[in-house]
């Protein structure tokens, strides 16, 4: 048995700087995106100060610009996994820290508003061809989630970028959080893409980030000298996890997962700590029903499996930057669902400190447990190969004997 834990985050990000992204666009599109790059740029610099990153990020970076480089460089990025004992890595698209979004609003948030849906497919396929060669230099390592605005109403689209994102060597794909106008997850629609995914074995991702900023901040883009009101950033990280978990919520009780009983799903970087109640409530919505009786039959299409138990056998959660709290609440919010996260290359992420935060969270608990969530977890469900990671992990591992003790951060 290794003295070593396996480590696989599932939170990481990766994108080209703004510019690069042209090389992967097709050629028709290449002339648009000269023209949208200094707005996009303008809006990312203005969504920086609207989210108060601008306030932390110049400190940040400060000694560290050589590494955040990682988000787009592969040597670079390889220097911090090695650095923070990550083996394994869970990629999604990158956003505000180094403004490197895909373009044509196929960031992170997937917005459906003020988007031409011809030009975000255009942005996703962009990233998607630039992400499968970032994965194919060490493709035990990285675990590429190709950009998927599946909203639209051409269907026979998304299945297509979905097979060649597959074909490609992305194992996963991200979803908008939020579908505003457009149909939503327990619709018939999305049929042919939840058969789909079941019979690839490609994963499903909620990310979180998107959530109704108007409502927080005011009209997007915001007027010159318009006010950002007292709280709204609190305001917006209390509700985005909510926004994170909905999707989810509605192929539940849509018997998505009666349907597709090996589709997989996962919800990353939306904190945990609801994962109990939410669990509770959906226990007792369908299952203490005398209340609901006039609202007429809602439960028959999920055959018997409920929303809860769909949940604690489909679905996984990317618990980044993880602190002590979730950690000791495991066995109350699913010990086997949870799967630690660094958020590389993000301010609010665990490194440069990842081996602190790890002591911090994990010191003296359980080995099995520990094993369980820093990789074991992520391992299987994502199904990177042991074995082969054995010979790194063996090298850059962190030593189960260090977070059983007090000792002090071992170098990497």
């Amino acid at each position: 048995m290794s003295d070593r834990y396996l480590v696989i985050s599932s939170d990481c990000h990766a994108g080209l700087r703004p510019e690069a992204y042209r090389d992967y666009l097709d050629p028709q599109y290449r002339e648009a995106f000269d023209a949208a790059l200094p707005i996009q740029a303008a809006a990312m610099e203005e969504s920086g100060k609207r989210f108060l990153v601008d306030d932390i990020n110049e400190q940040w970076r400060s000694g560290n610009e050589n590494l955040l480089h990682g988000a787009w460089d592969h040597d670079a990025r390889l220097r911090v996994l090695d650095g923070d004992g990550i083996a394994g890595e869970i990629i999604f698209p990158d956003g505000i820290t180094e403004m490197n979004s895909p373009p044509f609003g196929a960031s992170l948030g997937l917005p459906t508003e003020g988007v031409d849906p011809e030009m975000q497919w255009a942005g996703a396929r962009a990233h998607n061809r630039w992400l499968s060669e970032l994965v194919s230099m060490a493709p035990d390592r990285h675990f590429g989630v190709a950009v998927i605005p599946c909203l639209w109403d051409d269907m026979d689209t998304t299945l297509k970028e979905v097979r060649s994102a597959r074909k490609n060597g992305l194992g996963g794909i991200l979803l908008p959080n939020a579908w505003g106008k457009r149909l939503a997850y327990h619709h018939s629609f999305y049929e042919p893409l939840w058969e789909l995914c079941a019979d690839l074995g490609v994963i499903i991702h909620f990310h979180s980030g998107a959530a109704p900023t108007e409502d927080y901040f005011g009209p997007m883009p915001p007027k010159p000298g318009q006010e950002i009101p007292a709280g709204a950033v609190g305001v917006y990280i209390c509700e985005v996890p909510f926004y994170n978990v909905r999707p989810v919520t509605f192929m539940l009780w849509g018997g998505v997962f009666t349907r597709h009983p090996k589709l997989k799903v996962a919800i990353t970087e939306g904190t945990t700590i609801w994962a109990p109640e939410y669990v509770a409530l959906l226990e007792q919505r369908y299952e203490e029903a005398h209340y609901s009786q006039k609202l007429g039959d809602f439960r028959s299409h999920l055959k018997g499996k409920s929303p809860a138990q769909a949940f604690r056998e489909n679905v996984f959660l990317g618990a980044s930057c993880m602190p002590r709290r979730e950690a000791e609440m495991r066995d109350a919010i699913g010990l086997s669902q949870l799967m630690w996260g660094s958020d590389y290359p993000h301010p609010e992420g665990s490194w440069p400190f990842t081996r602190d935060q790890m002591h911090a969270t994990f010191q003296g608990l359980p080995e099995d447990d520990v094993a369980a969530m820093l990789g074991g977890n992520a391992t299987e469900f994502y199904g990177f190969d042991a074995e082969k990671l054995a010979p790194l992990v063996a090298k850059i591992g962190p030593e189960k004997s260090w977070l059983q003790g007090p000792g002090p951060q071992p170098s990497a």
